[in-house]
């Protein structure tokens, strides 16, 4: 390809990581206030996040773009730049199924935590702060991982609204060199370092996350060890043979 062609590839990759990382912002901030509010004590605030989130779940991320790229403008009398259409599309869409990681890592903390903190008369809010999010925060990661993964997949979809994203931009280069397997191949590999980049600052994340609150890998290795040495006798076998 030419430095000229090359340059429009490296425009469209600019425009995919911010299209990430804004749409990544709203995701991240919907998952964890729709995920709490389905955690709530009051029905209503249940029933509202769970609406919320069965309907952005339910449907299709592509026509979501379209509906507020094009419905929007003709409903409300007013047009979103293709940047903001595409992020709030995404964000909303994918801060939904967000939202059912943070409720299953909030209900998968030991319920003896809850009670400790309602014995120390802590406010619910103060439960969640102090308690809850610091033991949920490090479980949220993997699947929150994958989840922007896919994000960074599903960006690709904003080309329908001709913004000159990675996948825009690798189609007007195709068009211009008829050449296909080439283009494409390119950009699969620029996906996937962008991915695998994703994963590994994500997993760094992780082991930060849980070494703050002392469970770090190994750490956890060494009390299942010890834990299975008390329980079948086998680790105290083969200390005392050394």
């Amino acid at each position: 390809m030419t430095s000229g062609l090359w340059e429009l590839v490296c425009k469209g990759i600019w425009i995919t990581v911010q299209l990430l990382f804004f749409s990544a912002l709203l995701a991240g901030a919907v998952s964890f206030v729709v995920g709490i509010a389905r955690t709530h004590r009051l029905w209503i605030v249940r029933f509202l996040a769970g609406f919320y989130t069965e309907v952005f779940r339910g449907t299709s991320a592509l026509i979501m773009i379209f509906w507020v790229y094009f419905v929007l403008p003709l409903a409300f009398g007013w047009q979103l730049v293709p940047m903001w259409a595409g992020t709030l599309a995404l964000g909303l869409t994918y801060g939904a199924y967000g939202s059912e990681i943070v409720r299953g890592a909030l209900n998968a903390v030991d319920p003896a935590q809850r009670e400790g903190g309602i014995a120390l008369s802590f406010t619910p809010w103060q439960r969640m702060r102090l308690i809850l999010l610091p033991q949920a925060v490090p479980e949220m990661i993997p699947p929150f991982c994958n989840l922007l993964v896919e994000l960074l997949k599903g960006t690709a979809l904003v080309s329908i609204m001709g913004m000159g994203d990675l996948a825009f931009s690798a189609n007007l280069v195709r068009l211009a060199l008829q050449q296909s397997a080439e283009i494409y191949t390119y950009i699969l590999l620029i996906y996937f370092v962008i991915a695998f980049l994703l994963t590994r600052m994500m997993r760094g994340l992780e082991k930060r996350l849980k070494a703050g609150i002392g469970k770090d890998p190994g750490t956890e290795k060494a009390a299942r060890e010890l834990k299975r040495a008390q329980t079948t006798g086998v680790g105290a076998a083969s200390g005392g043979a050394a």
